[in-house]
């Protein structure tokens, strides 16, 4: 085969794994060899509509068969998938939309609404869409958007596999992340990328062919599809797709189907272990759980070691597709705290301002290089010189040391971002769109500790001389501009914010006096 990147892996798969069951979505069952037939027909119906090697197709929708099936279709013909966050609001999707060019959108009925006023001035031609039980349509056109089902669609396609040339330097998607100007930024992660990044969750966590992986965190963020899904895929295990996560349908699905793994934040496997069902479901199947975003609180760990159960930790981010370092469970007491060791095909290290790598227990930004960290931003060449030192390691901006063993310990994030129940909020973003309140003279946004979702933002806001500006008036500019998320749960309107000599806001003289 000539394509040799990430969208073979099903059709290789369906020789090595007919008859295996591949995916659980929605109580149906895929064979691998029945997923290989729709990728191939959904590649030969994307190229039918003038989807060619390079074009974006996006996906607009919770976890569900059709997000892989999108997403290997494209690999097969070499098209560039950009999956979209269902939580983002109208403007935003429109943004992804509008920047990536992309000309194709398969999205979910339920999601209709945001999909419609999401693509409207956009390069789209085709919208697909996935029927839900009971979901409810209905929605107005949009000009020169071709509509039609997303299982017509699949039923119309060529029963042939493509082999379109496909290197592993090549693009595979394209993840939108939150800026820290406040313009989200599309990290670009190639086959090669993607495919190291497997092998690497292979070779650290031990993933075998008779696991069955239950996905409950959304596939649009690359933790749940590079740490979870795509390596189990890769191995010929089973993976189960959840479009949402309900604490008791989890425990359930663990004991129905004897789940092995499961993947999520400290929010997660809080609200599991506090489950009125915790302690009757038999979840004795588990062995592996992986948890990144943040450290697990210690009530939380103790409660899963009481059920036998350690976690494996981690680091990473999108542009690293995302894996950097893991903590082994037999690690997560003696070296808690700790983000773990770099993953096998992946170097850490951490630098000053000058670039000059700094011993052990100095703190410095973490700086990464690997095959699985990304080149380069979509269309954003500025982006991606300020992100790379000596154009090799990617600057994470956040900061760090290692101690004597090579175990890496986070610090402070430098770039100030915000990590409410898994989900990164960039305060910039947030800021840029309350200031365009008439009455607000400026805006600074700050994480303060929240029980269930570890952090939420909250604005600390000046007013104008003359205006008046309640804090329901800024939740009620932010509705609809923003995803629900990302809005301050809370808002205090202060006479003025303390600032360096340049100007810029302290934000750490802020976090000190409205963090609580």
């Amino acid at each position: 085969m000539r394509n040799q990147g990430v969208g073979t892996w099903i059709h290789r798969r369906r020789v090595k794994s007919a008859g295996k069951t591949a995916l659980i979505s929605g109580g149906a069952e895929l064979s691998y060899d029945e997923f290989a037939r729709r990728v191939d027909r959904l590649a030969n119906a994307f190229a039918a509509r003038g989807v060619a090697k390079g074009d974006r197709v996006a996906y607009l929708g919770e976890n569900h068969a059709a997000f892989l099936e999108t997403f290997f279709a494209c690999g097969t013909l070499g098209a560039v998938f950009v999956p979209l966050n269902t939580r983002l609001a109208p403007p935003e999707i429109q943004f992804a939309l509008q920047d990536s060019g992309s000309r194709v959108l398969v999205h979910a009925r339920t999601l209709e609404p945001l999909a419609v006023r999401g693509g409207k001035d956009t390069a789209l031609t085709h919208r697909l869409v996935v029927e839900d039980a009971g979901a409810a349509g209905g929605q107005e056109p949009l000009p020169g958007v071709a509509v039609e089902l997303f299982e017509d669609v699949i039923a119309g396609g060529e029963d042939t596999h493509p082999d379109v040339e496909v290197s592993l330097e090549d693009a595979a998607m394209i993840l939108y992340t939150s800026g820290t100007t406040g313009r989200p930024k599309g990290a670009l992660l190639t086959h090669g990328n993607m495919t190291w990044n497997s092998v690497n969750v292979l070779v650290d966590y031990d993933m075998v062919s008779s696991d069955i992986a239950l996905m409950i965190a959304p596939m649009f963020h690359v933790a749940s599809l590079g740490m979870g899904v795509l390596p189990a895929l890769l191995k010929g295990a089973t993976v189960i797709l959840e479009p949402r996560f309900e604490p008791g349908r989890t425990l359930h699905l663990i004991e129905k189907y004897r789940a092995t793994s499961i993947s999520g934040v400290p929010t997660t496997y809080q609200m599991l272990c506090e489950h009125p069902d915790w302690e009757s479901t038999d979840i004795s199947s588990l062995t592996k759980l992986t948890c990144g975003g943040s450290a697990v609180p210690m009530r939380v760990l103790e409660a899963y070691e009481n059920r036998g159960l350690s976690f494996t930790g981690g680091y990473g981010m999108t542009e690293t597709a995302p894996g950097a370092t893991s903590l082994a469970p037999d690690k997560s007491r003696d070296k808690a705290g700790s983000a773990g060791l770099p993953h096998f095909f992946t170097d850490v290290r951490i630098a000053d301002p000058a670039g000059e790598v700094l011993p052990a227990g100095q703190v410095g930004e973490i700086q990464i290089m690997g095959p699985n960290v990304i080149k380069e931003y979509w269309n954003r060449p500025d982006a991606t010189a300020e992100s790379y030192a000596d154009g090799v390691w990617f600057r994470s901006g956040d900061m760090g040391y290692v101690d004597e063993e090579g175990y890496l310990y986070i610090s402070d994030r430098l770039k100030d971002m915000i990590i409410s129940g898994g989900e990164n909020i960039y305060p910039a973003e947030v800021e840029q769109i309350i200031v365009e309140l008439e009455a607000v003279s400026s805006a600074a946004v700050i994480g303060v500790p929240d029980e269930k979702w570890g952090e939420v933002p909250r604005a600390i806001v000046t007013v104008r001389d003359g205006y008046q500006v309640t804090a329901e008036d800024i939740q009620n500019h932010l509705q609809g501009r923003l995803a629900r998320y990302k809005i301050p749960k809370s808002i205090i309107i202060v006479e003025d914010l303390p600032r360096t000599a340049s100007g810029k806001i302290r934000k750490a003289d802020l976090r000190k006096q409205y963090s609580q």
